[in-house]
């Protein structure tokens, strides 16, 4: 499939996750072969009211391929405005979130609870694609109160998305079960456009049971999650993996645009995510989770990556 001027043969995408997909961390994913990462979740209203803070989370660098920034909200003029932010001129495309299903997203009737409402979530995703002359997606779900993903993913199509990712799971689901391969294929064959499967890659086997759904690409979440080299072991490019090296960068990149005294409390659920399948006791992994030094943490697991590889 083609993203904006290259063509891929099934490229391998960054998801969007909140609290996660930070500068830092897209960098390092790019690093490791990730070809298109995408930010956080940007509210389209916050935009305009809050744009200091959405600044932030549109941070990039150039280590990212195609960076693509998603969006959401549930008024169309509000989506608008957003992809003609200035605040989003650095990125390649747009995408339109309506598979999150965070209970406060869905109270506001945005994310997943969009999919209740093909009307309104079509003139979203229109009135977006006539707003830029760049590629604007769609990220979906099963469902919200019905599992509709086939109607919904027609609509999309009709609407003008230029492609749609497919994370098959329910609402009620939330992360838990497993993804439904069977409903990814049948999406796949009914749509003339680009699909995006998403959900339970981690591996070279679920890499190939997605594949045999007919996707054009894969969007891996959390199995990126503490590491950020997945994408090298999914193209079996990884050689010489250098994990301290990979979080030094994450680390050094985050500090370039945030507080010391903030970072140290952000920082700490990626410490304990790049220490899993790690052995230490339970005082070193406590001292990763309420992180007051930083550095102190990156030694303690380079400590712990150094004992694995003896």
């Amino acid at each position: 499939m083609k993203l904006g001027e290259k063509e891929y043969d099934f490229p391998l995408i960054l998801a969007p996750m909140a609290g996660v997909t930070d500068v830092g961390f897209r960098a390092v994913a790019s690093d490791f072969g990730a070809d298109a990462t995408v930010s956080e979740m940007l509210s389209a209203r916050a935009m305009q009211h809050n744009p200091k803070k959405t600044g932030f989370m549109t941070l990039t660098t150039s280590s990212e391929r195609y960076k693509i920034a998603q969006i959401f909200g549930h008024e169309p003029d509000f989506m608008e405005k957003a992809i003609q932010s200035p605040l989003l001129e650095k990125f390649d495309s747009f995408d339109i979130n309506m598979g999150c299903p965070a209970p406060k997203i869905i109270k506001n009737g945005e994310g997943a609870a969009l999919m209740d409402n093909l009307a309104l979530a079509s003139k979203i995703i229109s009135q977006c694609k006539n707003a830029t002359s760049k590629m604007v997606s769609v990220k979906f779900r099963k469902g919200h109160k019905t599992e509709n993903f086939l109607e919904f993913a027609k609509m999309c199509e009709e609407s003008g998305a230029d492609f749609v990712t497919f994370h098959a799971r329910s609402v009620q689901q939330g992360y838990s079960g497993h993804a439904d391969l069977d409903a990814i294929a049948t999406v796949k064959a009914k749509l003339h456009i680009p699909v995006i499967g998403n959900g339970d890659v981690v591996d070279q086997q679920s890499l190939s049971n997605m594949r045999q759904t007919g996707v054009d690409g894969v969007m891996i979440g959390r199995g990126s999650l503490g590491k950020p080299w997945i994408f090298s072991e999914l193209k079996g490019t990884l050689k010489n993996l250098d994990k301290a090296a990979a979080l030094e960068k994450h680390i050094a990149i985050l500090r370039e645009n945030f507080e010391e005294k903030w970072l140290e409390t952000y920082i700490r659920k990626h410490l304990l995510w790049y220490a899993t399948g790690l052995y230490m006791n339970a005082n070193l992994r406590t001292q990763l989770a309420t992180c007051d030094n930083i550095d102190k943490c990156v030694e303690i697991l380079k400590n712990a990556w150094k004992k694995q590889s003896c």
